[in-house]
């Protein structure tokens, strides 16, 4: 047995890092989550567009401790954490002072006319959409199969990813169907479900999915008009990696037509869709909504940071909770459950003030450095190492990492992720630093300025940077422009 003394997280403190770390609609997620689950939260509704209300004083002013829910947001450092940890210590026997907010239903509860968040919760939650395999089971129901087959082809169904492809042999099917299956019946099957919409679904190869396609134009008269279908056949079964590698000259050799004409099926071929069952079950992409704003004060100069959708001040422990915790004539039971519920909001509370306060700061060191990107765009990018901007804010790099993990800022020039202003660089010859997203903008603009008729390769363009003051091995070069998703020189050659 020893005794020694360890530096450990809290699982309060765990929770102030977890919310500092997400991001806004997570966010917003968590704080609707607790003002259900816990009764004594509320939260005061205003019009968005007016003037944030002050947060409500509930802790006093007592001690260090018990401050009002803000901080200084240019000299807070590792100490405000500090503060969390310590919250837990002194709630028994606490008298609060919030001023009443309006009053909501909660749920279960009474009161005719009052709101409850439950249900607006639910009112505004989006249906979930559909997806691609209850879509094609409900085309399969409405034709008749023999029982095998109908079994077969609901089997096939359930195994289309996403994109509409069937990615497991029919081998593999066979081996995992809970009933016996032979191969023909798979196959006979798969055909079935091959004509099932949208075009193209069910195919095992990016081939086999275009071929499907051009055989349902084909099939009708008005989607045929202009297609050249023997061409568009070839292209796709023998041709594919010769159109990624620009090789119009070899194909017009081998197919014996034009190169016009060879491009112009390849137009065609562009309208066909790579991803079919995408078109039934889009991905879901959340929507970006900035944490920031960064605008210009004409008066000043200066570019300010205005923080966005805050909902730190908008959160109060209801005056009929705090009373009743400070009643002795309670019963015991009911003010203990009050006081756990009541440490609750406050640690969501106190949490939600450090968030704001430490993505403030580290926006503006990304502001105070950046200014060049905002006025001159990309290729003005500097280097801005997380250690820098932690060793100037007195904070963990950690702590930075978590701070801009999943944020965005709205800046004068677009809506930016906070992360692409970290990064590392280099000098260039007159010695200015520059970031390597800089010297990427940089390769981009060189590109893009080339003669498509002759690319630039990369050589070329090694001696390019050279000239402005940028020396980078060709491998580099090429490293960058895979990062850009640039093709090679000679896949950028336009041969009109």
């Amino acid at each position: 047995m020893r005794m020694d003394q360890r530096q450990m997280l809290t699982p309060r403190m765990i929770q102030s890092m977890e919310i500092l770390q997400m991001p806004l609609m997570a966010l917003e997620e968590r704080v609707d989550l607790e003002l259900q689950s816990n009764p004594v939260l509320d939260q005061r509704l205003s019009d968005p567009n007016a003037p944030r209300e002050r947060a409500p004083e509930d802790l006093g002013a007592s001690s260090a401790d018990n401050r009002a829910l803000s901080m200084d947001t240019e000299n807070a450092g590792a100490a405000e954490f500090d503060r969390l940890n310590r919250l837990a210590d002194y709630l028994d026997n606490e008298e609060f002072s919030t001023n009443d907010g309006p009053r909501y239903r909660l749920s279960g509860g009474g009161g005719d006319g009052e709101r409850d968040r439950k249900l607006d919760a639910m009112n505004n939650t989006a249906a979930r959409g559909g997806s691609l395999a209850e879509h094609l089971l409900a085309q399969w129901s409405l034709h008749e199969h023999p029982a095998d087959f109908d079994f077969a082809g609901k089997f096939i169904i359930q195994n289309i990813d996403g994109s509409g492809y069937l990615k497991t042999p029919l081998e593999e099917l066979q081996k995992s169907s809970p009933r016996p299956l032979t191969i023909p019946q798979l196959s006979r099957a798969l055909a079935l479900v091959q004509q099932l919409e949208p075009a193209g679904v069910g195919a095992r190869t990016i081939v086999e999915c275009l071929l499907l396609q051009l055989d349902v134009i084909e099939e009708d008269e008005d989607l045929a008009e202009g297609h050249d279908l023997p061409l568009e056949r070839a292209l796709v079964r023998n041709h594919l990696e010769d159109l990624r590698q620009n090789r119009f000259p070899l194909i017009a050799k081998q197919t014996g037509r034009e190169i016009d004409a060879i491009k112009r099926a390849v137009r065609r071929l562009s309208r066909l869709s790579p991803h079919p069952g995408k078109s039934i079950a889009p991905d879901d992409a959340p929507p970006i909504t900035p944490d920031a704003e960064i605008i210009l004060d004409e008066a000043t100069g200066r570019y300010e940071v205005k923080m966005r959708n805050d909902q730190s001040d908008s959160l109060f422990i209801r005056k009929q909770y705090r009373q009743m915790l400070a009643n002795k004539a309670v019963d015991k039971s009911t003010r203990d459950f009050l006081a756990e519920k009541v440490r609750s909001a406050k640690w969501l509370m106190e949490s939600l003030v450090q968030r704001r306060s430490t993505i403030a700061r580290v926006i503006r060191v990304v502001v105070d450095t950046q200014r060049d990107f905002f006025e001159l765009g990309p290729e003005a990018l500097k280097p801005l190492p997380m250690v820098q901007v932690a060793d100037q804010l007195g904070i963990h790099v950690a702590t930075v990492s978590r701070a801009v993990s999943e944020k965005y800022i709205q800046t004068p020039i677009g809506i930016f992720p906070l992360r692409r202003f970290f990064t590392g660089g280099t000098t260039d010859d007159t010695g200015k630093d520059m970031s390597w997203d800089a010297v990427k903008e940089k390769l981009k603009h060189l590109i893009d300025e080339e003669d498509k008729k002759k690319p630039l390769a990369d050589d070329i363009l090694v001696k390019m940077l050279k000239e402005q003051g940028i020396t980078l091995a060709r491998r580099t070069v090429a490293k960058y422009r895979g990062l850009l998703n640039i093709p090679t020189a000679r896949q950028r050659v336009d041969h009109s």
